[in-house]
């Protein structure tokens, strides 16, 4: 990884590019938090709709000032089409993962160096693949349930989802922590997708935690790629 500065630093990761975003994204705002937000670019639009337990879900055409929305954010991919990766040969990777990159360096001003795996769902290949046009990190769907930074960044977990029902008590315990010069830098991670927001009925339970971990001055808001040390 890239030199770390900090002691203690919060970082968010949300994916899908859906238009619950919108409202997440005032939520940052109002607390000072970063994020990274996973785009699947082939399918960024509002036709690409589902539904979970009768909540509506749609993504955002990407045309429709997104970069206005996520300034200040990271913009990483998650697959052009959000393809299962293993599902994927070989010859299709660069579709799938460079041709995603090359949109979001043309949309967003910026070539991405991070990745969310779609479904979690990663292999040796794929990660070697990924390396090679230029990914420096990407998350998986597991959980530490810890502040440790990554050991290998392409394979990297989260804290853990902001369902889990240990999130108040892994930010009670990160905020109480006191690292001294020359300890293990801390980094609490939270990732999930905004829709389950709406699908919960929770928002409550996110702006809880953004009012719990705002403000403090030991600690770093940064995005994944500021966090990880990838992008001062």
């Amino acid at each position: 990884m890239g030199k770390i500065t900090y002691q203690k630093a919060v970082t968010f990761s949300y994916d899908d590019g859906i238009s619950q975003d919108i409202r997440l994204v005032a939520l940052f705002q109002k607390y000072g938090m970063k994020a990274t937000f996973n785009l699947n670019t082939g399918i960024q639009n509002e036709d690409s709709k589902f539904e979970i337990d009768g909540t509506p879900i749609h993504r955002m055409n990407q045309e429709d000032r997104l970069e206005q929305l996520y300034r200040g954010h990271e913009i990483a991919v998650h697959g052009l089409t959000h393809a299962f990766p293993l599902d994927l040969k070989p010859e299709e990777y660069e579709q799938e993962f460079l041709q995603d990159a090359k949109n979001i360096e043309r949309l967003y001003g910026k070539y991405p160096i991070g990745m969310a795996y779609a479904y979690g769902d990663y292999s040796d290949n794929v990660i070697q693949y990924l390396q090679k046009i230029g990914i420096r990190y990407a998350r998986t769907v597991e959980s530490t349930h810890g502040f440790s930074l990554p050991q290998d960044p392409m394979r990297l977990k989260a804290t853990c989802h902001h369902k889990d029902e240990q999130l108040f008590t892994l930010a009670e315990e990160f905020l109480a922590a006191k690292p001294k010069a020359g300890d293990p830098p801390m980094l609490f991670y939270v990732w999930g997708h905004s829709y389950e927001f709406d699908a919960d009925n929770n928002w409550d339970r996110m702006e809880m935690l953004c009012q719990m971990l705002a403000g403090h001055d030991d600690i770093f808001y940064g995005t994944n790629a500021q966090c990880l040390g990838f992008d001062g």
